[in-house]
């Protein structure tokens, strides 16, 4: 089978599909708007500057008209069997407008929840593409529930899974035996992601328990905001940032978290969550839709309202206080994920999908 992804050969999300279906002997090909490279994998660059079509203005979302004939003639010159655009506006716009069949778009979660409501042209544009998708997929029910909004086909689920051979949790014997006690996050710095909620949180509780320490993974726009506010908390000999950190660093990171935190204001499928899960760390999360999907509240993870540091520190402080819980959870969160989000079981439902298309 060849397969053809509209996608940002950049992503880390991108890489997995491409690696999975690789490792079933596909050939793989990737029309990217900006440059990359994925091993085994031809990748073709559109070669645009991201920030030139990135945006709320006309001008940019029209730069990818110009892109229409190229992708034309890529894609006629692949002859995949199926094509396949990740993001339903950018990429699925360029998909859709090849024409070419079996097309199938996966939903990401701003094409669906910012991008249409930005203006009437926008939504229209959206509904086009999904219009003209033979298959669609979402990482959530969440998400898929949003997206029929704007067309009436059905939506599969199909989760963002982890590698669980990758993301598991470190033999007893490499364990800390420090008193330390670790609480962190590995988000991107963003404010939809309620890092600077963690934070004061922390802060509530770093006087009383002299033994907590604050890891922050990660990068963003936020980042100097956060160091400002660690230093007006007066924690900042407490806290330390990680940084962006390649796949198996995050493994290696989350293992030495005794708490995982992910306070998000809005998520649309809570990957991170899965991978602490994955590697038998509590967590605790907001009541962000996403991340409820992710997670088993009550028995992996305790839930707290988006917004209330308050609740977040009687969370944190539940969990600090009561070592038997957090193995618990800890125990539950690995056989959660091994149960519902082994990627090699989600990949293995896209790959019936993807069969099933190519036979009709």
């Amino acid at each position: 089978m060849k397969i053809c992804y509209l996608s940002d050969a950049n992503s880390i999300h991108t890489k997995k599909w491409c690696n999975y279906f690789k490792s079933k002997g596909y050939e793989i090909h990737v029309i990217s708007l900006n440059e990359g490279s994925i091993p085994g994998v031809k990748v073709h660059s559109l070669n645009m500057k991201l920030d030139e079509v990135k945006g709320r203005s006309y001008f940019g979302k029209f730069k990818y008209i110009t892109l229409i004939g190229k992708v034309k003639r890529l894609v006629n010159e692949i002859k995949p069997d199926i094509l396949h655009a990740h993001y339903a506006s950018s990429y699925g716009f360029l998909g859709a407008s090849t024409g070419v069949h079996p097309y199938i778009i996966s939903l990401w979660g701003s094409d669906i929840y910012d991008f249409p409501k930005k203006n009437i042209l926008f939504k229209k544009f959206l509904e086009r593409n999904l219009e003209r998708a033979d298959i669609i997929l979402s990482t959530s029910r969440v998400m898929a529930d949003e997206a029929k909004k704007y067309t009436d086909k059905n939506i599969e689920i199909t989760p963002f899974g982890v590698d669980i051979d990758l993301f598991k949790p470190l033999d007893d014997s490499k364990k800390k035996e420090s008193d330390k006690l670790i609480i962190g996050t590995i988000k991107a710095f963003e404010k939809q992601y309620g890092i600077e909620d963690l934070v004061k949180a922390f802060g509530l509780l770093s006087k009383k328990y002299k033994n907590i320490y604050l890891e922050l993974g990660g990068s963003g726009s936020q980042q100097g905001e956060l160091e400002q506010l660690i230093k007006s908390l007066g924690i900042e000999d407490r806290v330390k940032f990680l940084g962006f950190m390649p796949q198996r660093s995050v493994v290696e990171a989350l293992n030495r978290f005794n708490i995982a935190v992910f306070p998000s204001i809005f998520e649309s499928f809570g990957v991170a969550a899965v991978e602490a899960q994955a590697c038998g760390i509590p967590v605790i999360v907001s009541n962000a839709e996403g991340l409820k999907e992710a997670t088993c509240p009550g028995r992996s993870s305790i839930q707290v309202e988006k917004g209330n540091v308050e609740q977040l520190a009687e969370a944190l402080q539940e969990l600090i206080t009561n070592e038997k819980l957090r193995e618990d959870m800890g125990r539950f969160g690995r056989i959660f994920v091994e149960e519902n989000f082994n990627i090699k079981d989600n990949f293995d439902k896209v790959d019936r999908l993807y069969r099933r298309i190519t036979i009709i």
